[in-house]
This record gives structure tokens, C-alpha cells and sequence, in this order.
């Protein structure tokens, strides 16, 4: 199965309600990011054990861990969990720009140095989190 087979299977098993805010969310990173690389990581390690919640990853950034190793991942994530979703925005050195900058407007999110949490899309200024995420790819795309 590739990638957005898997992706239209995690987003149709979700709960209707659920199933609505991701698809709306997707649909709105495919709009900002027309040509983005998609990933999919189902939240299994190599142990088919369950560590996280599935992610629908955008975009493309090789990460440079303190010893040297490299990893390529993905910049921006969107991710259903039981009371919410979380929406990533992965890679931008500056820990606290996200709250600072975005924290006030985008609604009623906690947003944290790399995650912006809800718990419906209506809960949220979706223009706000479309400058977040452009200013998520804009950052990372330098690093």
C-alpha cells in the first residue's frame, strides 16, 4: 500500500467527527503544500508494538542529532488522539517563536514549542495555523 493509500485508511477509520477535522486539516497542508513529500509513520515500531498515535507527515528535513547521526522526517504532522489533535510543526529551533507568535490569535489551542493541540477544527482560526505552518516549512526548509 503507498502512502496516500495509507493515509485515506488511517483518515476513513477515524470517527466521523474526527474523520472531518483530519480530512479538513489535510486538505488544507495539501493546499498550502501542493507539492509536498507525504509520509505516513502508523505509530508501530519495528515490534509492531504501538508507541504513538498514526502521524500524516508533509514535507522533507534531514535532522542533525548532537552526535553527528542524520534522520530525514517530515516538517509538519497532523495526528487524531482520543480527546484531539495535535498538528506538528517540527525542526524550528526557537522553542518558544510558535506560542509567542501564533499562541493568542489561532483560538482555543495550547500550543507548545513544536505542537499546536484542539480539540475541534472550529476551535480555531485556521488562517492563523496556515501562517504557522507556512513560517514551519519556511524555517526548516534552512535548516
Amino acid at each position: 500500500m503507498n502512502v496516500p493509500e495509507q493515509i485515506l485508511q488511517y483518515i476513513t477509520g477515524l470517527p466521523e467527527a474526527k474523520q472531518t477535522d483530519i480530512q479538513e486539516l489535510h486538505n488544507l497542508i495539501l493546499t498550502i503544500l501542493p507539492e509536498t513529500k507525504l509520509w505516513f509513520d502508523n505509530g508501530k515500531n519495528s515490534e509492531n508494538k504501538t508507541v504513538a498515535n498514526p502521524t500524516i507527515g508533509y514535507g522533507f528535513q534531514t535532522i542533525k542529532y548532537a552526535d553527528g547521526k542524520t534522520r530525514d522526517f517530515f516538517q509538519i504532522g497532523i495526528s487524531a488522539y482520543t480527546t484531539g489533535i495535535s498538528v506538528y510543526i517540527l525542526g524550528i529551533k526557537d522553542k518558544t517563536y510558535l506560542a509567542n507568535t501564533y499562541g493568542k490569535e489561532i483560538g482555543k489551542a495550547t500550543v507548545t514549542g513544536y505542537c499546536i493541540k484542539f480539540k475541534k477544527v472550529k476551535d480555531i482560526n485556521t488562517d492563523i495555523l496556515a501562517e504557522a505552518i507556512k513560517y514551519g516549512v519556511q524555517a526548516t526548509s534552512k535548516n
